[in-house]
């Protein structure tokens, strides 16, 4: 699966382009703010209905604009499937799949699967839990569909049992039985998100290893530790022990919207007492291991999208990456860098066949061989 092409209107920076891309590896070139990783950011769209970098739909439209477009035609064993997705203020997003708009988002979540690596993976470590449990979710649904459904009832049950604490304290009324209503759904979705949770991480915590092993200390044991109230008890019996503070708080304190992931590096918190190359080792090894869980559960490969990492990752583990791209690891690769001459040593030491654009002013530009040097 690759994408054969690319057209955005008023997306970002750019007003209107059109790139024609390669199944293998295509790199953007140029000056910081030229644009490059918006290109990667509307594939990354395209895949997940959303930005990587802004997740607010209407701050992506360009300036000045009331829409944007993103239009991709994606190939695969022959076939051609056009995707449109389209944003408008005071309108519903827009998704469809040649020319038939999807019922659900999450219909379209998992078919067109792409991986980043950014420089912005480092909120993963830096921010706080949702960020972490967002980066989970993202990958579980898109292979189980039926666990973005059980994520929206949950946040919509959550949203309404937290309204009732609120108009319950205002009015200095307890109603136990309209709580015990909103309880029993939220028992029942909870905890079926909870164990699909449970099983992704059983499945996935060895495959980080085996390549942060690969990019980083193979000494050094890493580990996702999941931290759920739902560990200590069930749900239900913890929503009751939680009564009296929810009520105080006005809001609910237990639940699996509160859950979160510790990075650790030899039994200790990343955040607190991994150094940054171990940091970055850890970051890249949790992309990997999400693209080759991705790779093998949806049965098709994704596309990586890698923005600016040549110029944040040591020679090591930029070698370390070459590798994996020698051995045929990953299929469609698109880039970003500022720096020419350091992508086309970095690709013509190695032999590989790639593709070059140079990004500048919002407009695209394909060069060919004798521009490239």
């Amino acid at each position: 699966m690759f994408l054969e092409k690319l057209h955005l209107v008023n997306f970002k920076n750019y007003k209107e382009a059109e790139i024609l891309l390669d199944a293998g590896i295509n790199c953007f070139v140029g000056n910081n703010g030229e644009g490059k990783t918006n290109i990667l950011d509307a594939v990354y769209y395209l895949s997940i209905c959303k930005s990587y970098m802004n997740p607010v739909d209407k701050q992506n439209i360009r300036f000045d604009q009331p829409f944007f477009v993103i239009q991709g035609t994606f190939r695969n064993n022959g076939k051609t499937d056009e995707i449109h997705c389209a944003v408008k203020i005071g309108h519903k997003k827009s998704f469809r799949k040649n020319k038939k708009e999807y019922e659900k988002l999450g219909d379209h979540i998992g078919n067109y699967p792409a991986v980043i690596i950014s420089p912005y993976d480092r909120n993963l470590i830096s921010e706080g839990s949702e960020m972490r449990r967002r980066w989970m979710d993202s990958i579980i649904a898109q292979f189980d569909k039926q666990y973005l459904n059980l994520l929206q009832t949950y946040v919509k049950v959550l949203a309404q049992r937290n309204a009732l604490l609120k108009n319950m304290a205002e009015q200095r009324l307890f109603d136990r039985e309209s709580i015990e209503i909103w309880d029993l759904k939220l028992v029942e979705t909870g905890e079926k998100i909870f164990q699909k949770r449970k099983r992704f991480l059983n499945e996935f915590i060895p495959v980080f290893q085996k390549h942060y092993n690969e990019i980083g200390d193979k000494e050094e044991r890493v580990h996702l530790s999941y931290k759920s109230h739902l560990l200590e008890n069930d749900f239900k019996t913890l929503l009751s022990k939680s009564e009296k503070k929810d009520i105080q708080t006005r809001y609910t304190n237990v639940g699996i919207h509160r859950d979160d992931l510790v990075f650790e590096i030899k039994g200790l918190p990343v955040k607190k007492f991994g150094s940054q190359g171990q940091q970055k080792s850890f970051l890249i090894a949790l992309k990997l291991a999400q693209y080759e869980w991705l790779k093998n559960h949806l049965k098709t490969t994704p596309i990586l999208l890698l923005d600016d990492i040549f110029d944040k990752l040591d020679h090591q583990r930029v070698e370390k990456l070459m590798q994996l791209v020698s051995k045929q690891f990953f299929g469609q690769v698109l880039l970003t860098d500022t720096d020419i001459d350091r992508v086309n040593k970095i690709f013509s030491n190695n032999n590989f066949n790639y593709h070059l654009f140079e990004v500048k002013n919002g407009e695209i530009k394909k060069l060919n061989d004798e521009e490239k040097r």
